[in-house]
C-alpha cells in the first residue's frame, strides 16, 4: 500500500497527475486511512504505469480513458480492442505520410542552398517567403 507521495515517486509523476487521473476516472478511488490519507495499492501503481506507457506511445488521455474503458468494461473486448487499436494504425499511417512529405520539402529547400553559405541572401529564406515553390 502506498500514500500519494510514495505513490507518485513510485510511478514517476507528481501528486496532482494522480488526483487528475482520479478526477478523469483513469484512476478508481483510492481507499482512506482513518485520517484522511489516500491509499493506494499495487495495481494503482500498475495503471499508472500503463498510462504513462500509452502516453509515451502517442496515445492522447481521451484515447487512454477509451482503452481503459473496453479493459474495464467491455464484454467484446477483444473485438473492441482490435478495433481501437486498428484506428489507431491508420492514424499512426497518415501521420507517417505526412512526416514524409515534411522530410521531402525539406530536403528540397536544402538543396536550393548554395556551396557559399556566408552571403546575406538565403534562398530557402526566399522560397519560404515567396509560398509559391512548395
Amino acid at each position: 500500500m502506498y500514500l500519494i507521495s510514495e505513490l507518485a515517486k513510485k510511478c514517476g509523476v507528481n501528486k496532482e497527475t494522480i488526483r487528475y487521473y482520479e478526477r478523469k476516472g483513469l484512476l478508481n478511488e483510492p481507499s482512506r486511512t482513518n485520517a484522511g490519507y489516500r491509499v493506494y495499492s499495487e495495481e494503482s501503481a500498475d495503471r499508472i504505469k500503463f498510462i504513462k506507457r500509452m502516453q509515451d506511445l502517442g496515445f492522447t488521455l481521451s484515447e487512454i480513458i477509451k482503452l481503459l474503458g473496453i479493459v474495464d468494461k467491455d464484454a467484446e473486448r477483444c473485438k473492441d480492442m482490435n478495433d481501437f487499436v486498428s484506428n489507431k494504425i491508420d492514424e499512426v499511417q497518415m501521420k507517417i505520410k505526412d512526416l514524409m512529405r515534411i522530410e521531402k520539402m525539406l530536403i528540397h529547400l536544402r538543396e536550393k542552398c548554395p556551396t557559399d553559405k556566408s552571403m546575406y541572401e538565403c534562398p530557402i529564406i526566399e522560397t519560404l517567403v515567396s509560398k509559391n515553390e512548395l
